[in-house]
């Protein structure tokens, strides 16, 4: 933060769903930290205003996104079950973004919780890269170290070829529960 003044919350939520409406990648929360002159904290806690406003936002590993529903009508999705350590993680990415695959998410079933559900939004390699850079640095844990290595994954691609085909590959290396 510099000695600029603080813009109020209405004014930030306004500048988040803007700058978000018109974005093509993830807004950090710090870059929206920076351009309010507030603290990431205050950012999280006005994305969560906003969410609970009904507004579409998902916080991924890459920042945050609006989910445009309508783009996403004409999109094929699978949830796949996988299990494998964390060591083979990137492997198990790697294997569906290589294909056209998105992996929108991870799921897994908590004892006391229930299902507990976190975005992924990887596409890509790079996007792999940063997701697991991510993990590393922060030393925070995949969840399906909270089952032994079993978990879902919603899959998103454009035709339900290139899943299967992603599919077929986590098959292969043995990662794949049919």
């Amino acid at each position: 933060m510099n000695d600029k003044s603080k813009m109020s919350s209405t004014d930030r939520q306004k500048l988040i769903m803007d700058m978000l409406n018109q974005a093509e990648h993830p807004i950090t929360g710090s870059d929206f930290a920076n351009k309010t002159n507030v603290s990431r904290q205050v950012i999280v806690q006005d994305v969560s205003i906003l969410k609970a406003k009904n507004e579409p936002i998902i916080a991924t590993s890459q920042g945050y996104l609006l989910i445009n529903q309508q783009m996403n009508e004409d999109l094929q999705r699978m949830v796949i079950v996988c299990n494998h350590t964390p060591e083979q993680t990137k492997k198990e990415l790697y294997s569906i973004v290589d294909h056209g695959v998105t992996v929108k998410d991870v799921i897994v079933e908590h004892a006391i919780y229930g299902d507990l559900t976190a975005s992924i939004m990887v596409s890509s390699r790079v996007e792999v890269d940063q997701f697991i850079k991510k993990i590393n640095e922060t030393n925070a844990s995949y969840l399906s170290t909270l089952t032994e290595g079993i978990h879902l994954h919603t899959l998103e691609a454009n035709t339900m070829d290139k899943i299967e085909a992603a599919c077929k590959t986590l098959e292969e290396v043995g990662i794949l529960i049919r």
